[in-house]
């Protein structure tokens, strides 16, 4: 530095002292110091700007931080990122086997006392600090900072598996256009002396043998790879380049794709809803679903299901919901946003339940009447061989069998158990029971892929409602997929400065590559492996340290301030209790069960065996157990290791830009002055990062406080705006 800098840079400091006062001249007495703030910013030429600093302070970034284009787009892409696949086919599985419509209490209490005060968190840390998950963590506490790198591999390990199950709708999506459907009936083959039905297909279901064997082409374990699938190969390829088309440009491409990708599941919805209610037997299957059965609600199972589906069924923990409010002015009302979407997501469930079950209740009375028709041809085979014409109503009429209905069917049967009670096992009739068809829990892809397809085979125009139901599981996939995506994208961006473009390619093309592990011919069965063992405990213990770091490490009490500065408004007294007591302890509980219930149960998944045409439930190998392991592990690791490198000061706090500073109200905090500045004033050599670099020497801005004394200031780092001394008497405390 030249000798005379120091008298240069003392005269400089006279003049913005005096600039200063002119400005706030006419300031109002009254006015709150910590509100307004004003800055004037040198250049070397001597050229001044005025320019308002943004209550809470920011980095450079700051004015370039993308944002939505309206509050709808917002809105939309966050119901896009909460209502996904597990809507349509857990939810209405979890109904049936859990007390039907008495299913629905324990899932909205839960709903109130975890979801929406979780949900809420988020949205307004997100909102507030305005950064990923790696940033906003790391902002809270430096040594939780790795809460934020823990989301992020969870968010990698689900983006994963959950598109290659988007590249299977895709595959079905492209198997529509035909008439029949494909999977309408089971395949024949021919030979020279005789045409027969293929065994494998013959013993299970034309809709089964579909999904096994054309669709997946699955091997009979884990451990038999069998090579790539190369159609579902290209389905995942499109998958991903679908993904990233839409996530290249960030929230500005995204968010133009959510009114389509968002509304037109519920379009879907809608018109399966009213089609399947114009059909014969969906109003058992209503009926059914909505029979409540409150015994069951007292099982502890019920409730622990309950939480868990909630928790994932709002997307908590995954960053996908920090990432996309930090888009947010940061007045918005957030609370506002937590309980409509909650509400949506809640309703949402509830649509696709009675949908679910109106086509499951028109299928099984298809199912029934199949059944009956078999069944009393087997009585008439039996008339004189085993069953007297006497048991037989004379109001049935059994020369025409197709005509006998199920209460004729249900009569006969009564009369012949009755007479024949020792001997009616052996006759080998069945009850053919609606109820027992529509007992048949199915969930996931069983639902989908099967029970749902083969219900479509019997609508009218079935082309038609496969290629819409099979579309709407892309958009309800897509929507969820641009959340998971940006939770990985957004922190990463945030920390790192990486070009959007260059990393959301990069991210897409080595998720394909690792992806190409779930389509080959035992990839199903990876698929159920990172389903049951990447997300779920990671999750939960991510989202129990997220609720301690706001409410006893950044102080529950400070966030209410934070929140009261934000929104205009003091949250509900409510929260206060629940961020504080009842969340994290309903968490505990949470995950105590679900990690009692894993160590209970040895890892599993469910084999075909093409043998058998059935599926069979198989132990994995021990390199299956090491990965499942490991997949629980690797997503968690980041939290102890972040908190050892910072509890033992081998990564020090102060190397990382976001952890370094603490906020308090107006202003950003240095925690510590940079030695061998003058106690005077400091010269801080600011540049954004849309900045640098750059040929021409940063801006040099000075800083003081309107209506208190002079502040030292201290040298800002790589975020371009002066931080005030933390030892200012004045200013009261409010860390966000």
């Amino acid at each position: 530095m030249p000798k005379n800098s120091k008298a240069v840079k003392r005269e400089l400091d006279d003049d913005v002292t005096e600039s200063v006062k002119d400005l706030l001249s006419n300031e109002d007495a009254c006015d709150d110091s910590f509100k307004k703030t004003s800055l004037i910013v040198n250049n070397h030429e001597g050229e001044g700007k005025e320019c308002d600093v943004e209550e809470g302070g920011s980095d450079g970034e700051e004015e370039e931080r993308p944002a939505w284009n309206s509050k709808l787009q917002y809105i939309l892409a966050q119901v896009g990122f909460s209502v996904g696949l597990g809507n349509v086919w857990r939810f209405p599985y979890l109904c049936q086997k859990n007390g039907g419509g008495a299913y629905l209490v324990p899932y909205l209490i839960l709903l109130i006392l975890i979801g929406i005060p979780l949900f809420f968190l988020e949205l307004a840390v997100g909102q507030r600090i305005r950064r990923g998950s790696i940033g906003v963590w790391n902002y809270i506490s430096p040594r939780l900072g790795g809460i934020g790198f823990a989301s992020c591999m969870v968010c990698f390990f689900v983006a994963l598996y959950y598109n290659v199950i988007i590249s299977w709708s895709l595959f079905y999506f492209s198997q529509s256009f035909q008439q029949p459907l494909p999977w309408h009936e089971c395949p024949l083959v021919k030979n020279k002396t005789s045409t027969y039905v293929v065994p494998e297909c013959e013993k299970s279901s034309a809709t089964t043998y579909y999904w096994y064997r054309e669709a997946l082409n699955i091997s009979d374990s884990i451990s038999e790879g069998g090579g790539l699938n190369w159609r579902m190969t290209l389905c995942l390829l499109a998958a991903w380049s679908m993904v990233c088309l839409a996530m290249i440009k960030g929230i500005q491409s995204s968010g133009k794709v959510m009114y389509f990708s968002s509304l037109f599941p519920y379009v879907v919805l809608i018109c399966f809803l009213v089609r399947a209610l114009l059909l014969k037997g969906s109003v058992d299957g209503i009926r059914h679903m909505f029979t409540p059965k409150l015994e069951i609600m007292l099982e502890a199972k019920v409730w622990r299901e309950a939480a868990t589906q909630v928790f994932f069924a709002l997307g908590l923990g995954f960053g996908g919901v920090i990432a996309f409010s930090s888009y947010n002015k940061r007045d918005n009302n957030c609370h506002f946003d937590a309980v409509l979407v909650s509400f949506i997501n809640f309703f949402t469930s509830v649509l696709a339940t009675l949908v679910v079950f109106a086509v499951l209740g028109f299928k099984a009375n298809i199912m029934n009447s199949k059944c009956i028709i078999l069944n009393t041809n087997k009585i008439v085979s039996l008339l004189g061989n085993g069953i007297d014409q006497s048991l037989i109503p004379l109001h049935v009429n059994l020369t025409h069998v197709s005509e006998v209905s199920a209460e004729d069917y249900h009569q006969m049967i009564g009369i012949i158990k009755g007479v024949k009670e020792d001997e009616y096992l052996k006759l080998g009739l069945e009850a053919c029971s609606i109820e027992d068809e529509l007992n048949k829990a199915v969930q996931g892809t069983g639902l989908a892929f099967i029970a749902f397809t083969e219900a479509m085979t019997h609508f009218p125009a079935s082309p038609f409602w496969s290629v819409m139901f099979f579309l709407m599981l892309v958009n309800l996939g897509l929507g969820s997929m641009f959340g998971t995506i940006e939770g990985i994208l957004t922190p990463l961006i945030d920390t790192f400065k990486v070009r959007k473009e260059f990393l959301t390619v990069g991210c897409c093309v080595l998720a394909f590559s690792i992806g190409l592990l779930f389509v080959q011919r035992s990839g199903n069965y990876f698929v159920a492996m990172f389903d049951d063992y990447s997300a779920t405990l990671p999750l939960l213990i991510v989202v129990v340290l997220e609720n301690v770091a706001v409410a006893w490490v950044y102080g529950i009490d400070k966030f209410f301030e934070d929140l009261k500065d934000m929104l205009g408004f003091t949250p509900y007294r409510f929260y206060y209790y629940m961020w504080k007591y009842i969340t994290p302890i309903l968490l505990l509980v949470l995950l105590c069960a679900s990690f009692i219930q894993l160590s209970m149960t040895p890892p599993s998944y469910s084999a075909w065996i093409q043998e058998e045409a059935k599926e069979q439930i198989v132990d994995f190998p021990t390199w299956g157990i090491v990965v499942c392991i490991s997949l629980v592990v690797m997503a968690i690791m980041p939290v102890p290791v972040v908190f050892g490198l910072r509890y033992f000061n081998i990564i020090d706090d102060n190397t990382s830009g976001l952890s370094t500073v603490s906020y308090k109200k107006g202003r950003i905090i240095k925690e510590t002055a940079r030695p061998g500045e003058d106690d005077d004033t400091s010269l801080i050599q600011g540049k954004t990062p849309s900045e640098a670099p750059s040929p021409m020497p940063g801006n040099t801005i000075y800083r003081k406080q309107s209506g208190g004394p002079e502040a030292d200031t201290a040298p800002n780092g790589r975020y371009g705006i002066g931080y005030l001394m933390a030892d200012m008497p004045d200013m009261p405390e409010s860390d966000l």
